[in-house]
This record gives C-alpha cells, structure tokens and sequence, in this order.
C-alpha cells in the first residue's frame, strides 16, 4: 500500500501552530484582526503610546497595570523596522570603472 493512502497521517499545519510560527501571515500586527498588545504604568504613558500609534495608524490593546513591568516590544518591533539595504551594482567586465580611472573594470579593479 502506498504511503499517500494512510489514513493517520498527521496534519502538518497543526504542528506549526502549536510551535509558534506565524500560519495567518495575511493578517499583520497593528490591524484591528491582530491589535499589539501593551502593558503601561500610567495613565500619561497609554495617552502617549495611542498617540504615537494613531500617528503611525497602528492599532493597540493599552493595558494599565502598575504591578507589571512595561511591555512595549511588540509595539517598538513595529515602529522600528529595519529598511531594506540597496547595494550598487557592479559594473560589467568592459564598462569603465567606477573609481574613475577611465580604464576598463577588468584591467583596474576587477
């Protein structure tokens, strides 16, 4: 019998799941389906985090908790995400170089 035809085959995506990787990759934090979650001390930093999360139109669960430590990770991941590096394109063998000797890249620095 085939392997394909077994009938207590597992269900890869449930294992997925269960250890954490993103399965709904569709939806994005900061969205009203998936709102960041963030724990405050006072009432003047919540004020000030909606603030900052309307300027980047992010949407966020504030949590008032002076017993807990605050937890803004999820919030300052958002906010700070790292832009993409765009390298120069290096030049073909027979274009001139570019660290302006006027000879072609193969006899200077290629």
């Amino acid at each position: 019998m085939s392997k394909f035809f077994f009938k207590g085959r597992r269900d890869v995506m449930l294992s997925h799941a269960k250890s954490g990787y993103n399965t709904k990759r569709a939806v994005k934090a900061g969205t009203e389906q998936a709102p960041i979650a963030v724990i405050v001390a006072s009432d003047e930093r919540k004020a000030e985090l909606e603030a900052i999360a309307a300027e980047h139109d992010l949407v966020i669960t504030v949590t008032v908790d002076a017993s807990q430590e605050e937890n803004t990770v999820e919030l300052d991941g958002a906010l700070n995400k790292p832009k993409t590096q765009v390298f120069e394109k290096t030049p073909n063998r027979n274009e001139p170089c570019s660290c302006g000797s006027g000879k072609k890249y193969k006899k200077c620095c290629g």
